[in-house]
Formats: structure tokens, C-alpha cells, sequence
């Protein structure tokens, strides 16, 4: 049987996080699968599973615990976690009953934390609960992917060798007529050589900028002098370019959804943030390594 006592504290939430990630996976659950959640047994969250001194134990408490499981988890049957949650809770219970005295200022700041982390991300999800509008979506789409871009992509060959030496003779076979392809295969170092050198479309951002400067300066069908990058010496020829193609709209919806989310969830917090009264002190002044004095925390 797994070990239940560790878990809540292996799997603690850092749920501002984690709604980001999985408010997609809510959404969908939301709509897409509204159909399933009527049709299943209507069930109560109040239901009291366990009673210990006259404190009670529902079927919430119990689903979410279970929600902070682990992946690992899920591998077991939910009749055996059932049972080893309920008999976490019961434990738990039995020992903060027993426990006299004030809790420490470690555990009095964590509950705080956890409080204002769990409630902050109820408050994140309602603010990014409602769809983007198709005009968003537009206007983010437009701004990154105008439909006049100038942009263009190339298409390259390179041969990868180790010394400048050796990527001037190669400079020097290349213009007494010797075939690229046939080059690359027999003296590139670099992974492409097997395919005669061959490095396919790309644009800018997707080379070291050395390269990419080569590539940029050559006409089709011309190959470069020696040049260095932090992989060695590149002799390049460039195939072709074209304009960059445009990206569907459609396919990057999703990616343009969660974009559109993201800056409605940034600016209510701004908005929150020029509403309310924030002050704080010059966190400049203060030594940074008082974060890590964990002593504190046991008074």
C-alpha cells in the first residue's frame, strides 16, 4: 500500500499555478462533457463519512484530498484510496485534537499562504472563465501575424567542419567545381551531412545569429566564405527563399485563446492592483538571504 501519511505535504497545492495550466482542461470538462456530468448520480457533498469526537469528515473532504494526489496515484483502485484517504483524515484529525498548545509560526504563515493561494486561484479561474470574443481572437492574430509581413524564409545547405583551415579548402573544392552535396556527406561533422547538408526552411530566431547573417548575405545558388559559430566552421549555400507563410487562423486558435486569457487575467490584476492601497518596503535594503533563515519559522 502507498504511503498516505507524506502525501498532502508532497503534493501540496501551488494552485495560482496550477489553474493556468488546467483551466483549459475545466473548460472542456465544463462544456464538452456537461452531458456526462447530468447523467451521472446526483451526489452530496456533505455526506459525513467519518466522525471523529464530533468532528466530521464529508465526502468534500475526502474528494479533495483526493484531488491533490499525485499522478502516481491514480494506478490504484478507487476502492483502496478511498479507504487509506479516510483513514489520513481520521489520523489527522486525531492528532490535531491532541494537540495542546499554539502551533507553530511556520505552520500559522503556511496556513495563511495556502488560504490566499487557493482563494486567489478561485478568484483567477472566474476572471478567466468567459470565452475570449471572436474580435479578440482576431486582433491578437492580426497583431502577430500581419498579413503584409515582410518576413521570408530560406532554405540552406551547410558543411560543419572543426578548423577555418579546413573550411577553406573546402571554399577552395567548391570553386574548382566540386558538388555541395557530395561535400557535406563526406566531411560534415554536423548531423545534416547525410543529407547532403541539407537544413531545410527556417527564418529569423531559428539560427545562431552568425549563421543566420551568412544565410541573410547569400543569393541563391552562392555559398558563403568560412564562418564561425560556437559549433565550428560552416561553409553555407543557400537553395532558395519565399515569403514566410502565414499561420492558419484556426490551427492557432488555441494557442491565441490562452494568449487572450493571459492578458485578461493581467489586466484585472492591474486593475486590481491601481484600485487598491499597496505599500512595501525597499526591498533593495534588505539582505536577500533572510529568506532562507527557516529557524524563525519553529517559534
Amino acid at each position: 500500500m502507498p504511503n498516505f501519511h507524506k502525501f498532502l505535504t508532497a503534493a501540496s497545492c501551488t494552485a495560482m499555478l496550477v489553474a493556468q495550466a488546467s483551466y483549459a482542461q475545466e473548460e472542456n470538462a465544463d462544456t464538452e462533457g456537461s452531458d456526462q456530468v447530468e447523467a451521472k448520480e446526483e451526489i452530496d457533498p456533505g455526506q459525513v463519512i467519518a466522525t471523529v469526537n464530533d468532528k466530521e469528515i464529508t465526502l468534500a473532504h475526502v474528494i479533495a484530498m483526493r484531488a491533490k494526489l499525485p499522478q502516481r496515484y491514480s494506478q490504484f483502485p478507487d476502492d483502496l484510496l478511498l479507504q487509506a484517504i479516510v483513514d489520513q483524515l481520521v489520523q489527522q484529525t486525531l492528532l490535531m485534537q491532541a494537540f495542546e498548545g499554539d502551533p507553530t509560526l511556520g505552520t500559522q504563515v503556511a496556513i495563511e499562504n495556502e488560504t490566499r493561494t487557493m482563494i486567489a486561484a478561485e478568484a483567477m479561474r472566474e476572471a478567466t472563465r468567459k470565452a475570449p470574443s471572436e474580435e479578440v481572437l482576431k486582433e491578437i492574430y492580426e497583431e502577430q501575424y500581419p498579413d503584409e509581413s515582410s518576413e521570408t524564409e530560406y532554405r540552406a545547405a551547410h558543411i560543419l567542419v572543426e578548423t577555418e583551415d579546413e573550411a577553406k579548402a573546402i571554399v577552395t573544392e567548391l570553386e574548382e567545381g566540386a558538388d555541395f552535396a557530395e561535400l557535406a556527406r563526406e566531411r560534415s561533422t554536423g548531423p545534416s551531412g547525410e543529407a547532403g547538408g541539407d537544413l531545410g526552411w527556417f527564418g529569423d530566431g531559428d539560427m545562431v545569429p552568425e549563421f543566420y547573417a551568412g544565410v541573410v548575405a547569400l543569393e541563391p545558388d552562392e555559398f558563403s566564405p568560412p564562418i564561425q559559430t560556437q559549433f565550428g566552421w560552416h561553409v553555407i549555400k543557400l537553395s532558395e527563399t519565399r515569403p514566410k507563410e502565414r499561420p492558419n487562423f484556426e490551427e492557432l486558435r488555441p494557442q491565441l485563446e490562452e494568449q487572450a486569457r493571459q492578458q485578461a487575467l493581467d489586466d484585472y490584476v492591474n486593475d486590481l492592483r491601481e484600485k487598491a492601497e499597496v505599500t512595501q518596503i525597499d526591498i533593495n535594503a534588505m539582505d536577500p538571504s533572510i529568506i532562507s533563515r527557516f529557524e524563525i519559522l519553529d517559534q
